[in-house]
C-alpha cells in the first residue's frame, strides 16, 4: 500500500486526552466526517495522559498556589484561578453530557471526589494563604473553602501530616471538599473505545514520519506501520497534532510560519510512591505546598491521594528530572533535532534568562533518595524511607517562544494551541494544566480552525456544554445549577462521607 493514498476529512496525531476530546467533540458535531487517528504506541493514553505520568489533579485552582499571585500592593490576583476553574467546569459539563448520553459509562472509573488543600508554614506564607482564601471565597466558584491555622483542626483534616509534628513556626491550610482526582488514562481509553464504536479508524503502532501541503491544499502524511515496516500516505483537509512532547517536531515538519521561532525544553518528573497500605489509609486529600525559589510552577510539591486501577495510592512530588527526550518513549536526540535556524536565537535567549531554572534542575538531579525523603518529611514528619519508592513520571516539554511582554526566548508554563492562518492544521504544545482543561482547549481549536461552522454548531455545543459562551463567575445561579447536576451525574456527591470515613479511621 506504499503508493496508495487514503483520503479522510480529519487526521488526529497521537492517542492522548487531547485527540480523544477533539475526536469526540467532532463526532457529536459532524457525525459524517471521516476521522483517522495515528498513534506510535500500541495503545491509547500511554504518554502524558497515562495515570502514572501526571498528577491526576482535576486542576481547578482550588489548591494550586501558583495560580494566585500576590501583587506589589499586597492584594492577591485571582483572575488566573477563576479562569482555570471555569475551564475545568467546562470539562465536567462535557463529561456529564457523555455519561448522560450513554456514550461513556462508569464515571467512578475516571473521576472521584477528593478534598483539595493548600498547606503552608511560616508567618509570611500563612498571611498570604489567609489573603488568598479571602479573595477566592468572594467568588461563587470557590464557595465551601475553609481556612484554618489551628493545629487541632489541621489534625482532623490531615492526620498523617500532623502526626509527631513539632510546632516551631506558624502553619495553616485551606480545604475544599469539592475537589476531584481524575484518572486521565482511564478517561482517554474510554473515549477511544467510544470513537471506535463510532467508526473512527484508530491506527496504533503507526508513526508519522513527515507531513507536507499538497497542491490542492490538503495535508499529506507519510506514516510508517511499525508492525510491518510499510510506509503509507494519508491525506486530510484538517490535521490536529496532539502528540504531547512529539508535537513540536511534527509542527516543524509542516513548515507553517506560525510554527517558527518556537522551541521546547523537556522536564521530567519523579514521584515518590508509598507502598505501605497503613500509611496510605491515613491520608485522604490532595495537598499542595509552595514551590521553592527558582522552581517551575509544575514542580509545586504535593502529597496526593490517587485512585489508580480502583486502588487507593499515595504519591509525593514532583522532583524535577532531566532527559533530552521529548517523550518517555522518545529519542535521546529529540532536544538537539528540535533546534532549527529559526528558533536558535529564541532558545539561546531562554538559556540566558532561565539560569535560576537551570540551577534548580541541576540541584534536583543531584538529590539522593534520603534528600528526597527530607523534602517529604516537610509534609509527613515521620516518613520512613522503606515505605517509599521512586517512580519516573511523564516528560513535559515547556514551550519557549518570543512574546511581546516577555521578550525573546520566554519560557511558557501553560498549554498552547498553534494553528495555521487558514485553520487547516493545529498543534497542541505545553504542559500543565493540560488534561484538566482539554475540553476548553479543544473548543479553542474549533474556534480557530472551523470559524465558518460555529454558528450551525452552537446549539449542539450548548447542549453538550450548557455554559458555552457564558462566564460562570458572572452567572452564579447558572454555576450552582451546573455544578450540582454535573456532581450528580459524575457521582461526586459522596465526597463528605468518604472523607469523614477516612479521617475517623
Amino acid at each position: 500500500m506504499s503508493s496508495e493514498q487514503t483520503r479522510t476529512d480529519v487526521i488526529l496525531i497521537g492517542a492522548g486526552i487531547m485527540s480523544a476530546t477533539l475526536g469526540t467533540l467532532l463526532k457529536e458535531l459532524v457525525p459524517d466526517w471521516k476521522i483517522s487517528v495515528f498513534e506510535k504506541l500500541p495503545k491509547a493514553g500511554e504518554e502524558s495522559s497515562n495515570e502514572w505520568n501526571n498528577a491526576g489533579t482535576g486542576h481547578s485552582a482550588l489548591c494550586e498556589l501558583n495560580y494566585t499571585v500576590e501583587k506589589p500592593d499586597g492584594s492577591v490576583d485571582i483572575s488566573k484561578a477563576i479562569n482555570i476553574n471555569e475551564q475545568f467546569q467546562v470539562s465536567r459539563q462535557f463529561w456529564s453530557y457523555l455519561v448522560n448520553s450513554n456514550l461513556i459509562s462508569n464515571p467512578e472509573e475516571f473521576i472521584r471526589p477528593l478534598p483539595h488543600m493548600s498547606y503552608v508554614f511560616g508567618d509570611e506564607n500563612v498571611t498570604f494563604l489567609k489573603k488568598r482564601f479571602e479573595a477566592l471565597t468572594a467568588s461563587p466558584l470557590f464557595e465551601g473553602m475553609e481556612f484554618s491555622d489551628d493545629p487541632e483542626k489541621l489534625k482532623e483534616w490531615i492526620p498523617l501530616m500532623m502526626k509527631n509534628r513539632t510546632f516551631n513556626e506558624a502553619i495553616a491550610a485551606t480545604k475544599i471538599d469539592s475537589g476531584t482526582d481524575v484518572n486521565f488514562g482511564a478517561l482517554t481509553r474510554m473515549l477511544f473505545d467510544h470513537l471506535e464504536r463510532k467508526d473512527v479508524e484508530i491506527n496504533y503502532n503507526h508513526s508519522v514520519k513527515n507531513i507536507k501541503r499538497t497542491s490542492d491544499g490538503r495535508w499529506e502524511l507519510k506514516v510508517k506501520d511499525l508492525n510491518t515496516g510499510a510506509v503509507e500516505r494519508h491525506t486530510a483537509k484538517f490535521v490536529f497534532i496532539g502528540a504531547g512532547g512529539g508535537s513540536l517536531h511534527i509542527l516543524q515538519k509542516s513548515g507553517i510560519p506560525e510554527g517558527k521561532h518556537i522551541g521546547g525544553f523537556p522536564v521530567s518528573g519523579i514521584f515518590m510512591v508509598c507502598k505501605n497500605p497503613e500509611v496510605i489509609e491515613q491520608h485522604h486529600a490532595k495537598v499542595y505546598g509552595k514551590a521553592s525559589v527558582g522552581a517551575p510552577p509544575m514542580s509545586v510539591p504535593h502529597l496526593d491521594t490517587r485512585f489508580i486501577d480502583n486502588k487507593k495510592s499515595l504519591l509525593f512530588g514532583p522532583f524535577a528530572g532531566f532527559s533530552p527526550k521529548f517523550l518517555k518513549t522518545g529519542s535521546m536526540f529529540d532536544l538537539i533535532t528540535s533546534v532549527k535556524p529559526h528558533n536558535l536565537l529564541t532558545l539561546l535567549a531562554a538559556g540566558v534568562k532561565e539560569m535560576a531554572l537551570t540551577k534548580y534542575l541541576i540541584q534536583q538531579l543531584m538529590l539522593s533518595k534520603e534528600q528526597r525523603m527530607e523534602e517529604l518529611r516537610v509534609f509527613i514528619p515521620d516518613a520512613k524511607s522503606e515505605d517509599w519508592d521512586l517512580v519516573v513520571a511523564g516528560q513535559r516539554v515547556q514551550v519557549i517562544k518570543d512574546t511581546v511582554d516577555g521578550g525573546k526566548g520566554t519560557l511558557q508554563f501553560g498549554t498552547e494551541v498553534v494553528s495555521a492562518a487558514d485553520g487547516s492544521i493545529a498543534a497542541l504544545l505545553g504542559a500543565s494544566p493540560g488534561a484538566s482543561t482539554a475540553v476548553h482547549v479543544m473548543l479553542q481549536v474549533l474556534k480557530k480552525c472551523f470559524p465558518e461552522h460555529l454558528n450551525e454548531w452552537e446549539p449542539k455545543l450548548k447542549e453538550m456544554i450548557p455554559s458555552y459562551g457564558l462566564s460562570l463567575e458572572e452567572n452564579p445561579e447558572l454555576y450552582h445549577e451546573i455544578f450540582a447536576s454535573t456532581a450528580e451525574t459524575l457521582g461526586l456527591n459522596e465526597n463528605n462521607l468518604v472523607a469523614e470515613e477516612h479521617v475517623s479511621k
